[in-house]
C-alpha cells in the first residue's frame, strides 16, 4: 500500500475562493516586504481554481483596491454597473421603485463573475510565491489535543466498496504552523472544527440562503452591460424571505438568478422550482425569450449577519470568508468582505509567526483588526438584517428601513434580535398545509428546465464508483419519520435532484429506501443545512470533481 505523504509549510489556506487568495496574497507581500521567507500553500477541491467559483455578483472593488494599490483591478471583473433598478414583482407584471435605495446604489461597482475574478486571483497568488494547489480537497483536520496543526487531502482511487483501485493514491497530510479555512458556506472542516471549540458559543445561529442561476446568451442588445436589477415578491410568498436579481453582462449574456431562504416553513419548499416560476412572470419572460440558457449553478449563502459570525481564531486556526460569515445581506455583497477578512487574517497570522508563535492568543488580534476596519462598520450596521424577516417580507422590510435611520437597531430599537436555527423553522405535515406542492412547473426545455437538465448545464461530474460524499447517518430516520412528519423536503429542497426517497406506506411501517444521486450533486451545501433532523453530513468528493462554474 502506498505511503502517505507529509509535507510541511508555515499557513495553509483550504479552499481556492476570493478569501483565501486574498490572504495568501497579502501575506506574501508582508513576508516580501520584511525580507522573511514563508512558505503559503493554497488548496482547492475544484479540477482547476474557479471552477466552483459561484455568485451574482455586484463586486464593490474597495478591498480590491486596497490589496493591489495603485494597480489596475478590471483584469478579473466583467463590467462597471451602468444603471440600478429594484423591481417588485407580481403574478401580473411589475412595480418599479421610483427610486433605489441608497444601500443598494452600485454606481462605481461592477458585475462580475466570480469564476473569473477567482481565477484572476489565483493567478496573481502564484504570481506572489504562493503554491496554489487545485483537485486537493481538505478532507480532515490534523489535530494536536485541541490545537489544529494540519489538514488531510482526501484520496484518490476508493470505490464504492470502499477498496482500492488500481490508480489509488493516499491524499497527503499537510502540516502547517496555522491553517486558514477559507472553505465558503458550511465548510467541512469549519463546521468540525466550531463544534470541536465551541467557536459559536453565545453567538446566534448561522442561517442561510441558496441562490440558484442560470446564464443565458441573448440577442443583442437586450440587456446593457452593466445594467443591474434586483427583485422582490413572486414568486416567494410573503413569509418567505429572498428575492432576485438580473444582470446585464457583456456578450449579451444575461445573469439571472433567485435567492430563497433557508429558513422556511413550508417543507414543500422547492428553490428549483421557484426560479423556474421566476422565469415565467409576465415581467420577466420577455427578457428571456429568444436567448439560450448556457449554465447553470446553485449555492448556500451565509445571511446570519454579524451576531451570527463565529470566533474566527483558535489554536493554529483561523476562519475567513463566507465560513466565517463574512457576508452583508443588506447590501447583497459578500465578495468584498471575503477579500478583507483573507487580507485581516494574513496581517495578524505574519504578526503571530514574527513571534514564532500560532497559538490562539497571537491569533486574536484578526478579530480586533476586523472590529477597528470598514468590515466590521458596515456589517455591524447590517447585523439586524435578516432577523427582521422572521416576522415576514413586509416586517423585514421595516426593520431594514428603520436599521438605515438607526444604525442598524432593530424592531424596538434593539441591538441584537435573536434568531434560530433555519431548518428548526420547518414546519411538520400535520400542523402545515403545504402551500408549495400544487406549483409545480412543467419544463418545457426552452424556458424552464428540470434538475438533472440544468445539472447537465453546470459541467458537474463525478466518477459513480466511489463512497457517497453525502453522507445520511441514520436512514431508518428518513424512512419511518421524515416520510411521515416532513413528507422528505430533501427532494424538494436539493436544486440538484440528488435525493430521491423510494418509500413506500405498507400499513404501519414503510419500506423502500432513500436513494442518493450523488453525481449530481453541485456542492451547494442545501441537504447539510436544512435537512430538518440534521442527520445530513456533506464532505468533498474525490478532488478534481464537481461543478464547473465557466462565467458564473
Amino acid at each position: 500500500m502506498p505511503e502517505r505523504d507529509s509535507l510541511e509549510v508555515d499557513v495553509l489556506f483550504v479552499g481556492g475562493g476570493p478569501a483565501s487568495l486574498a490572504g495568501a496574497i497579502r501575506l506574501a507581500g508582508l513576508a516580501k516586504a520584511a525580507g522573511r521567507a514563508l512558505s503559503i500553500m493554497v488548496i482547492e477541491k475544484g479540477g482547476e481554481i474557479g471552477n466552483h467559483g459561484f455568485s451574482g455578483a455586484v463586486v464593490d472593488p474597495k478591498s480590491l483596491l486596497e490589496l493591489f494599490p495603485g494597480e489596475d483591478i478590471t483584469g478579473g471583473l466583467d463590467a462597471p454597473v451602468s444603471g440600478d433598478e429594484m423591481w417588485f414583482l407580481t403574478g401580473s407584471g411589475k412595480i418599479k421603485a421610483p427610486f433605489t435605495p441608497p444601500i443598494l446604489n452600485n454606481h462605481g461597482k461592477y458585475v462580475a463573475s466570480l469564476n473569473r475574478l477567482t481565477k484572476w486571483l489565483g493567478a496573481k497568488a502564484e504570481a506572489a510565491g504562493a503554491d496554489v494547489f487545485p483537485a486537493f480537497p481538505g478532507q480532515e483536520l490534523l489535530w494536536d489535543g485541541d490545537r489544529v496543526i494540519g489538514v488531510r487531502v482526501g484520496d484518490k482511487g476508493i470505490a464504492a466498496d470502499g477498496s482500492h483501485k488500481a490508480n489509488y493514491e493516499p491524499g497527503p497530510d499537510l502540516m502547517a504552523k496555522v491553517v486558514v479555512l477559507g472553505e465558503g458556506p458550511r465548510g467541512t472542516l469549519a463546521k468540525t472544527a466550531v463544534a470541536r471549540l465551541g467557536l459559536d458559543r453565545d453567538r446566534e445561529p448561522q442561517v442561510y440562503a441558496v441562490g440558484i442561476k442560470e446564464l443565458w446568451q441573448m440577442p443583442a442588445g437586450r440587456l446593457a452591460a452593466g445594467h443591474v436589477i434586483h427583485t422582490l415578491g413572486a414568486p416567494l410568498t410573503f413569509d418567505t424571505f429572498g428575492g432576485g436579481w438580473i444582470y446585464g453582462m457583456t456578450g449579451d449574456i444575461i445573469d439571472i438568478g433567485l435567492v430563497t431562504g433557508l429558513d422556511y416553513a413550508d417543507p414543500t419548499t422547492d428553490p428549483h422550482n421557484l426560479f423556474q416560476q421566476m422565469k415565467l412572470l409576465p415581467a420577466i419572460r420577455p427578457l428571456l425569450e429568444g436567448g439560450k440558457m448556457i449554465k447553470y449553478g446553485a449555492k448556500a449563502i451565509p445571511e446570519g449577519g454579524l451576531h451570527a459570525m463565529p470566533r474566527f481564531y483558535a489554536d493554529g486556526l483561523c476562519l475567513i470568508g463566507d465560513t466565517a460569515g463574512f457576508l452583508n445581506g443588506l447590501r447583497l455583497k459578500g465578495i468584498h468582505l471575503a477579500i478583507k477578512s483573507g487580507m485581516l487574517a494574513a496581517e495578524a497570522i505574519f504578526e503571530a509567526l514574527a513571534q514564532d508563535r500560532s497559538d490562539a492568543a497571537a491569533l486574536a488580534p484578526y478579530e480586533q483588526k476586523f472590529r477597528d476596519s470598514w468590515a466590521f462598520t458596515e456589517l455591524h450596521a447590517a447585523r439586524n438584517f435578516h432577523a427582521g424577516f422572521a416576522s415576514g417580507l413586509f416586517g423585514g422590510m421595516l426593520n431594514a428601513a428603520l436599521g438605515t435611520l438607526t444604525g442598524g437597531r432593530g424592531f424596538g430599537l434593539h441591538d441584537k434580535l435573536s434568531g434560530e436555527d433555519g431548518y428548526a423553522r420547518m414546519r411538520k405535515r400535520d400542523a402545515f398545509a403545504p402551500q408549495m406542492a400544487g406549483r409545480r412547473v412543467t419544463p418545457d426545455n426552452v424556458l424552464t428546465f428540470d434538475k438533472v437538465t440544468d445539472v447537465f448545464n453546470s459541467g458537474t461530474m463525478h466518477d459513480e464508483n466511489q463512497p457517497a460524499h453525502l453522507h445520511v447517518a441514520d436512514t431508518t430516520i428518513c424512512a419511518e419519520r421524515c416520510t411521515v412528519e416532513f413528507g422528505n423536503p430533501c427532494q424538494y429542497f436539493c436544486p440538484a435532484a440528488v435525493y430521491e426517497p423510494l418509500f413506500v406506506q405498507n400499513g404501519d411501517r414503510v419500506d423502500g429506501r432513500l436513494q442518493i444521486n450523488f453525481a449530481n450533486c453541485v456542492h451547494c451545501k442545501t441537504c447539510d443545512i436544512m435537512d430538518p433532523y440534521q442527520i445530513i453530513t456533506w464532505v468533498p468528493p474525490q478532488g478534481g470533481e464537481g461543478p464547473v462554474y465557466t462565467g458564473m
